[in-house]
């Protein structure tokens, strides 16, 4: 039975060849789809619109900013934002519909990922339930302040209202960043391991999002850390990541934003950024 309080946004790119399983899958979850097609070139159009899904087709990739044009086009209370490489279990939506209807002060709930034919368990989803993080809310589940983007259904007011994803991240560790401005207007954010997604990894561009991503968690850490912090993540970030090409890559290109980001550097208050830093004293594993 479809369950009106949840839409899900699908953002796309070049990915016929995989496509067609994600949207029976995605079928079974009886919810209203958006998807938004960032400027593909291969058959992705024809592949959604042989499953009469409702399409946004953009004229340019607008990376992961194309997320808001989805959560605009829905109208339901919550949305379920998808990538074109995973799916939602069908109980999913409604577990996370029903712990955000019970919990006014919650705007995302990040679900259980499960990784390819063997269902394993990422280590973001392992790290997650081990967040030292109390809870203060009365809310169930681990209390987070990062996510992962393409398995979290999120208060629709609540995504809008921060203005979503900011376009300068395009791809690539864009959630942190989203993350800090939720947790800057006050909301919640929960891992909630009955909620499950599965994630059939892509390789697509993986050597560029490492780039991406680095470039990103310097801006994050730029734009919203308090000054000592920002020395200290900085350095945490550039040991971390091994020195080659995507290293130089990155790095270069988060120094040659630093003039925009400076622009509109904003710090948070102490006491958020004292959360940060009891997250970063564990190490995370890197994305898949």
């Amino acid at each position: 039975m479809a369950d009106a309080r949840v839409g899900i946004a699908l953002l796309t790119y070049n990915c016929a060849a995989r496509l067609e399983p994600i949207l029976y899958r995605l079928g079974d979850c009886a919810a209203p789809i958006v998807a938004v097609d960032n400027a593909s070139s291969d058959t992705t159009r024809q592949v959604l619109a042989r499953h009469r899904v409702r399409t946004v087709a953009l004229h340019a990739n607008i990376g992961a900013a194309a997320r808001n044009v989805g959560a605009a086009r829905l109208s339901t209370r919550y949305v379920a934002f998808c990538d074109d490489d995973g799916w939602f279990e069908p109980d999913a939506l409604r577990i996370a519909a029903d712990l955000l209807d019970r919990h006014p002060q919650l705007a995302l709930v990040n679900a259980r990922i499960l990784v390819g034919e063997q269902r394993t368990l990422d280590p973001i989803s392992m790290e997650m339930r081990r967040s030292p993080l109390p809870d203060t809310a009365g809310i169930p589940g681990q209390v987070l302040l990062g996510f992962m983007a393409g398995a979290v259904v999120v208060r629709r007011s609540a995504f809008l209202d921060v203005g979503g994803y900011d376009p300068e991240f395009f791809m690539g560790a864009e959630e942190d960043t989203l993350a800090v401005k939720l947790a800057r207007a006050g909301w919640q954010m929960r891992y909630v391991e009955d909620a499950v997604v599965i994630h059939q990894p892509s390789l697509q561009n993986a050597h560029a999002l490492r780039a991406h991503a680095l470039r990103n968690a310097l801006w994050t850490c730029w734009l919203h850390r308090r000054p000592m912090s920002v020395l200290r993540r900085t350095t945490s970030l550039l040991i971390d990541e091994p020195m080659g090409p995507e290293w130089l890559r990155g790095t270069g290109m988060a120094l040659a934003g630093l003039p925009w980001v400076l622009r509109r550097r904003s710090p948070m208050s102490r006491a958020l950024d004292r959360q940060y830093r009891t997250l970063e004293r564990r190490r995370f594993p890197r994305r898949q």
